[in-house]
């Protein structure tokens, strides 16, 4: 055994987070707060002129954490965007520590050990919350039309083809056969990505360790990620503003 070897095969398998992890993370903190402290004294920060009661700007952008939930309104009504979406964020947070069945327990957050959450955490933060922000502060311009970093936004930019809804591209025209149509596809959805897993893979060790219960919840938010996912791409490709309306709301 080579003096490497021998070094590593030392060292244990678990140690405390105290004082191990908790130094680290404390010299990471200062090291990010010296960081922060030059970059505040060497750069001033963006501020623009005082505002002008009288003059409106365009585009008009919420501060960059709220960026995401504006560019969401693009794809969806408000209370889809400001109240609803939000609020799946606060009930899949809770839901977290009630439905995480993994044997490892506290303390095993690699990929290898939990594959699944990682997954969904990473799609979720990344893809659901970064790249709104992303695309709502580096590339929306005046009338919230998408501009590259390239194009100045001085540019006509033509205004997008009128918006139809996904039952009346599908062919139907009264407003009855449409939320019949608008029901049926949500109906469908929802058994695609909740009921569907459960009756096909129920038997499974995945879903036979979470439980029914657990994988309505994880079902459930689950579904509405993809649906969001859904839904952009249908407004992107297809200029569908809703899948299914309904005298009391619209989807």
């Amino acid at each position: 055994m080579s003096a490497g070897e021998r070094k590593t095969s030392e060292l244990p398998d678990r140690v405390h987070a105290w004082p191990h992890l908790v130094k680290v993370e404390f010299i990471a903190a200062l090291l990010m707060l010296a960081f922060l402290l030059a970059w505040s004294i060497l750069l001033d920060a963006p501020l623009e002129e005082p505002a002008n009661p009288a003059v409106t700007p365009d585009p008009s952008k919420a501060p960059w954490y709220f960026v995401g939930l504006q560019e969401l309104l693009v794809y969806f009504d408000p209370w889809i965007a400001g109240v609803l979406l939000p609020l799946m964020i606060l009930t899949g947070l809770v839901a977290i520590p009630y439905v995480d069945r993994n044997p490892k327990g506290n303390g095993g957050y690699t990929l290898r050990e939990r594959p699944f959450a990682l997954a969904v955490f990473l799609f979720g933060f990344l893809g659901l919350w970064i790249v709104p922000i992303v695309v709502g502060a580096l590339f929306r311009g005046p009338g919230w039309h998408f501009y590259w970093p390239w194009e100045t936004w001085e540019v006509g930019r033509a205004v997008a083809a009128a918006s139809v809804d996904l039952p009346w591209l599908l062919g139907a025209r009264g407003a009855a056969a449409q939320q019949v149509v608008g029901g049926g596809l949500v109906l469908a959805w929802l058994f695609l990505t909740l009921a569907g897993p459960w009756l096909l893979w129920r038997r499974r060790p995945f879903f036979v360790q979470l439980g029914l219960l657990r994988w309505l919840v994880v079902g459930v938010h689950l579904s509405v990620m993809l649906g969001v996912v859904v839904k952009v791409a249908l407004r992107l490709l297809f200029s569908v503003k809703y899948v299914w309306v309904t005298p009391w709301f619209s989807l």
